[in-house]
């Protein structure tokens, strides 16, 4: 799924990650994304200006995922999904939404992510990440003139 995000958001992501998931995966999944967005927002301060906001809307076979993101600096978590099955495949997709949950906290953004639909939980996951990608790409762009912050304040 991180590749599949990393594509589609058109950059360059190599990550090792390793923990006790023979006993519980939730650490794994919720740091992974705790560094990913510890990354992101160290990326939002050195960019000098960004574009800020970003959406996609992502069809997957059955499914449609949709990831809405503001890297304002303030971190929130809006989750609206319902899995049709419980797992893809051994995993629980539930501790996806504490993927979600890591990467808007250390990445100080609001995210807003929702499942519109699926019948497939793996289709759903998909589309999710590679909608969150493309969000991501859109959000950090440089804006024109490379400084000032996107917002009515001057300051984010």
């Amino acid at each position: 799924m991180l590749h599949a995000m990393a594509f589609h958001g058109g950059f360059t992501l190599d990550v090792k990650a390793s923990g006790d998931v023979e006993v519980d995966p939730h650490h794994l999944v919720e740091d992974t994304g705790l560094v990913l967005g510890a990354a992101l927002d160290e990326e939002r301060q050195d960019a000098g200006g960004i574009t800020r906001y970003g959406s996609a809307l992502i069809p997957m076979d059955d499914a449609l995922g949709e990831v809405v993101v503001d890297t304002c600096g303030r971190p929130y978590l809006a989750w609206n999904v319902d899995w049709p099955q419980e797992r893809a495949g051994d995993f629980d997709l539930f501790l996806l939404r504490e993927f979600f949950w890591g990467l808007a906290v250390a990445g100080k953004m609001n995210l807003h992510v929702t499942l519109r639909y699926a019948q497939n939980g793996h289709h759903g996951a998909e589309a999710l990440f590679k909608a969150l990608g493309r969000a991501l790409s859109m959000a950090y762009q440089p804006i024109s003139g490379g400084e000032g912050a996107m917002s009515t304040k001057g300051s984010i």
